[in-house]
């Protein structure tokens, strides 16, 4: 069953024009600092020039309502949010990833706990996770994001199965890490913010030094308008799970990402 992420939210924003019409949100999380909270603002509001973010100071209980007031703005980014899937599909491509991720990692590199068992080639509760999902390799490919890629194998390769599109996780985390739930910020010393409630206390975190290398779609998934919806990803086995899927919201958006994933990327004329 899928959920809105503006569920919980304590921070709500507004164009000064529109002052009754909240364009996104937020949950505002320790991480989160006024800093972090403009650079993101940055990822959403597309502006011609510089904008103020001013609060609410008056009848509104803090952390507060938010007015942004740009000299010439469209309102919100149309860049669209990737669609994340858990993946578990098993391949070459896969298995190669996956043990380049498992050697150099070796433990949970958002929680720090070691595998403690990898000497034994023993990776239960461990996963190696695409940064960039592979479900969706052809955007990869469109926008050119191979050339930050420096170990491909051949001019083939589009490097989306490279470790340094990897990260390892325990599998809790990594269906966190897929369904938005959390992300990596880069650009302020690999620190983890949580967009949600906090169980596994990640929330201000530092990525392991032994990876680091992410993206910012945490921002889109979780901030614009009433956020993308949150999908469920636990399907026992037996469960009718492409018909839990079509008959759900944005099925065929959903679908097309499960599709790309178990016939491994193969495109049809």
């Amino acid at each position: 069953m899928a959920r809105t992420r503006a569920r919980g939210r304590d921070v709500h924003f507004y164009l000064f024009s529109e002052p009754d019409k909240a364009i996104g949100g937020m949950k505002l999380n320790p991480s989160i600092t006024e800093q972090i909270f403009l650079s993101m603002l940055d990822v959403l509001i597309v502006a011609s020039g510089p904008y103020r973010v001013t609060l609410r100071t008056t009848g509104v209980d803090l952390p507060g309502h938010y007015d942004i007031r740009p000299y010439s703005c469209r309102a919100v980014t149309d860049e669209p949010c990737i669609t994340r899937i858990l993946s578990r599909t098993i391949t070459g491509r896969d298995d190669f990833f996956r043990a380049r991720v498992r050697e150099r990692d070796g433990k949970c590199v958002i929680t720090g706990i070691v595998n403690t068992e990898a000497d034994d080639n023993i990776w239960r509760g461990f996963e190696a996770t695409h940064v960039f999902p592979r479900s969706s390799e052809e955007y990869w490919v469109q926008n050119g994001f191979s050339r930050w890629i420096t170990n491909r194998m051949g001019e083939c390769d589009t490097g989306i199965n490279s470790s340094q599109n990897g990260l390892l996780m325990q599998s809790t985390i990594h269906q966190k890490f897929d369904g938005f739930d959390f992300s990596i910020n880069p650009d302020d010393g690999y620190k983890i913010i949580c967009f949600d409630r906090d169980p596994f206390k990640i929330d201000g975190k530092i990525l392991d030094p032994i990876c680091r290398e992410s993206n910012g779609e945490g921002v889109l998934a979780n901030m614009r308008g009433a956020g993308e919806l949150s999908f469920e990803m636990d399907f026992p086995p037996g469960s009718d799970m492409m018909g839990e899927i079509l008959s759900g919201p944005q099925a065929a958006k959903r679908m097309e990402a499960e599709l790309f994933s178990r016939l491994n990327g193969v495109s049809f004329a």
